[in-house]
């Protein structure tokens, strides 16, 4: 990264000496044509153009991303990144698993391409969460799995009506990967465990909601922000923080307002909400199983949410919840370093070649058989192993430097669950003042009333005169 990245956002500048690799480039036989790239004055695009496939992510269109994004890095004429996806159905439904398991039947060679393709995918993700510049992403359509670590890690990421955002890796005998390690334990609560155990889905506004998106757009509009993103020039002096603020006050001009909540209500919100914090929140996968056996107050939906565990593949689950007890700690660098371990392992273990068999090969889709088959057979030994790097694995080099703890541009989300108790516990003020705080904070941006409201309801109680967080 240039040295002028490390002086405007302090936040990016490494914790630790680290080497970067050569900018990986394209390779004869890749893919014509699968990422297209535009320019409009000071906007680069980056399309991801398989629609056919959901525009679901390869080497080939790795290798094209990486060059332009450091050609863009550097040129004084490149002011802001786009992400899109071509057509109307996807951003990307995730890396092309269907290619990699195939690839892994060929034995240690084919594992080893497949677990080289991660490490390249992760490179990607790392350059685009330490990016010198403002990184916007078009969540419009599918977003799932390798299209999330696309979007996650970019300070704006921008969801709309047809957005469907899920980490659907325990599906298919994997874990979910892409920097998951990372953002998924900083969510509210204990949402980022429920959303990667079950693979729940998130639709439209709920993204927005749940800290996934940090803006919803109507997907008519999108032309438009385009072209007035185009428009945007900064000072050459203007630091990173200055460039992200002006972008997302941007944002705010096109919006045509949220969903009603009585249209669409918040998911993961009230009984629910407080159900998912009390049966997530242990540390071993059995002791989840049971507090959603004994959950009585949501009782139709543990049942449920149990059903669903069953399915998944036992490994998966207990390597995912161990991944992000662990990744709570980790900072971003190291995130997709040991993320590369765990992917390397699971390349080895048959349920990845199962998982994808049967839930996205096979017509109709079918239970995948995993092995081991019940989670007792997964014991602490068998998990132990996949944070370990295989004999002949070594540690991932990035591409770019850079790395912190915690997002520098959270800010751009809606207020954390974390935050607002802060504010509670700090000032004892009732529910209007501390929703009228952060309205005021955010400068009234769409979404932080009913977001700021819900928490609120479930977790402010007036004891003895005193507003007290429960």
């Amino acid at each position: 990264m240039p040295l002028r990245a490390k002086v405007t956002n302090p936040a990016f500048g490494a914790t630790a000496s680290m080497s970067t690799s050569p900018v990986p480039k394209e390779k004869r036989g890749d893919e014509p044509d699968d990422v297209l790239f535009n320019q409009l004055y000071g906007l680069r695009s980056i399309e991801l153009n398989r629609p056919k496939k959901l525009n679901s992510l390869n080497g080939s269109m790795v290798r094209k991303i990486f060059p332009r994004l450091k050609e863009w890095e550097k040129s004084h004429l490149a002011n802001i990144i786009l992400i899109s996806g071509a057509g109307s159905k996807a951003l990307c439904a995730g890396g092309d698993v269907a290619a990699l398991a195939l690839q892994n039947e060929e034995g240690q060679r084919g594992q080893q391409a497949s677990t080289d393709f991660f490490g390249l995918e992760y490179g990607l993700d790392h350059t685009i969460a330490t990016y010198s510049k403002p990184v916007i992403s078009f969540m419009d359509g599918i977003t799932m799995g390798g299209g999330v670590g696309l979007s996650m890690h970019a300070p704006f990421r921008i969801a709309t009506e047809k957005t469907v955002f899920a980490m659907p890796e325990t599906t298919i005998g994997f874990f979910p990967d892409v920097g998951g390690s990372f953002f998924l334990p900083r969510l509210d609560g204990e949402t980022g465990t429920y959303l990667a155990l079950t693979s729940e889905r998130l639709n439209g506004v709920q993204a927005l909601y749940s800290g996934i998106a940090t803006h919803y757009l109507h997907s008519s509009v999108l032309a438009n922000v385009t072209q007035r993103l185009s428009e945007l020039t900064f000072a050459d002096n203007l630091g990173l923080q200055d460039r992200l603020d002006a972008v997302n006050k941007t944002m705010a001009e096109f919006s045509l307002g949220l969903p009603s909540l009585q249209e669409e209500p918040i998911l993961l919100a009230g009984g629910i909400r407080a159900a998912i914090d009390r049966c997530f929140q242990f540390n071993e996968v059995e002791e989840i199983f049971a507090a959603l056996e004994k959950e009585q107050e949501q009782k139709e939906w543990a049942q449920k949410t149990l059903k669903t565990l069953s399915s998944r593949s036992p490994t998966s689950l207990k390597v995912t919840l161990r991944q992000l007890r662990l990744g709570k700690k980790w900072g971003i660098t190291e995130t997709f370093q040991r993320e590369h371990d765990i992917a390397a392992n699971f390349m080895r273990h048959p349920d990845f070649v199962e998982g994808v068999k049967a839930r996205l090969m096979s017509k109709p889709p079918r239970q995948a058989e995993w092995s081991p088959a019940t989670l007792a057979e997964v014991t602490t030994e068998v998990v132990d192993k996949f944070f370990t790097a295989p004999e002949d694995q070594e540690k991932l080099q990035l591409f770019s430097e850079g790395d912190y703890h915690q997002y520098p541009h959270q800010r751009f989300a809606l207020p954390s669950e974390a935050e607002i108790e802060a504010h509670v516990r700090a000032r004892r003020r009732g529910a209007d003042d501390v929703i009228n705080h952060f309205v005021e904070e955010s400068g009234h941006k769409e979404g932080v009333a009913e977001k700021v409201s819900e928490v609120l309801g479930r977790r402010l109680k007036k004891e003895g005169g005193e507003w007290k967080w429960i």
